[in-house]
C-alpha cells in the first residue's frame, strides 16, 4: 500500500493534507531521514511528526467502558470513542465494537477493525462466554441459579430460549452471571424475567480476558496473548 493511504487510512487526514504532511517533512524513518509518496518503509520503522504511526489495520483495543458512553460513533452525548484519539474514528477500514454495551452498562469493550477476527468473537460456534457483576434492587428469591442453567427460559417477544446462563451468588442483591450468547439487553431482561431489576451492570470478562490494570476509560492495544485469552 503506498504512503500516502496507508497513513490516510489510520485517519491522520486525507490524502491531500498527507500529501503535504510528506513535502513538509513530517513523515520520517526512525533515523529522521525523510520519506516520500513512493518510500517502502516498514510499518514500525515510520514515524509522523516524530512519533510511530498508531497500530496497522488489524488492530484490536480493549477498553473499560464507563457509565454514561454510548456504544456509537453517531448517537448524541457521550460516545466511547470519545475516550479514543479522535483520528480513530476516522479509520479505514472502520475501528467497530464487538458487541454493544448499553449507556448504563461499564465494563470491558473491544474495538477491532479485523472483520474475521470480530465474526469469530461473536460466532454462535465460538460460545465465546461473558462474565457480568450485577447488583440488583431486590433480594434475589433463590430459584435464579436453576432457572437461568435450565436452558429452556424465555424472554418477552422472543421464540427461541436462551441457553444456559451460570449464576454466582455473592450475596443477596450481587451475582456473578456468566452468558455464552448475546442478545439485546440480555442480562436486564433476564433479571427482569425473574421479578427483579438490575440497578448497577459491568462486564468484567470476556472469555478469560479481564480489565486488570485498567481503569475506567482506559484502553490497551491487545497482543497476540492477549486475544488468545478471549478464546481460552
Amino acid at each position: 500500500m503506498r504512503l500516502v493511504k496507508l497513513i490516510a487510512n489510520l485517519g491522520y487526514g486525507s490524502r491531500k493534507e498527507i500529501q503535504m504532511a510528506i513535502r513538509n517533512g513530517w513523515v520520517t524513518d526512525k533515523q529522521g531521514n525523510r520519506l516520500k509518496a513512493d518510500s517502502k518503509t516498514a510499518f514500525d520503522d515510520i514515524l509522523f511528526d516524530d512519533e510511530p504511526l498508531d497500530p496497522a489495520p488489524g488492530v484490536v483495543i480493549l477498553m473499560h467502558k464507563p457509565e454514561g458512553y454510548t456504544c456509537s460513533i453517531k448517537d448524541q452525548g457521550q460516545l466511547v470513542y470519545d475516550l479514543l484519539p479522535d483520528r480513530y474514528r476516522m479509520r479505514k477500514p472502520v475501528l467497530s465494537t464487538i458487541g454493544r454495551l448499553d449507556k448504563e452498562t461499564s465494563g470491558a469493550l473491544i474495538f477491532t477493525d479485523d472483520g474475521t477476527f470480530l465474526h469469530k468473537v461473536i460466532s454462535p460456534k465460538s460460545e465465546v462466554p461473558k462474565i457480568y457483576e450485577v447488583t440488583l434492587d431486590r433480594p434475589l428469591k433463590g430459584d435464579e441459579v436453576e432457572l437461568f442453567a435450565s436452558g429452556g427460559m424465555m424472554l418477552e417477544s422472543e421464540v427461541k430460549p436462551l441457553k444456559p446462563a451460570e449464576l454466582e451468588v455473592l450475596d443477596d442483591t450481587h451475582a456473578r452471571l456468566t452468558l455464552h450468547e448475546g442478545r439485546y439487553h440480555q442480562v436486564r431482561r433476564m433479571f427482569a424475567a425473574a421479578g427483579n431489576h438490575v440497578t448497577e451492570l459491568s462486564r468484567s470478562r470476556i472469555g478469560s480476558l479481564g480489565l486488570e490494570g485498567l481503569a475506567e476509560g482506559q484502553w490497551k492495544v491487545l497482543t497476540e496473548d492477549d486475544k488468545a485469552l478471549i478464546f481460552a
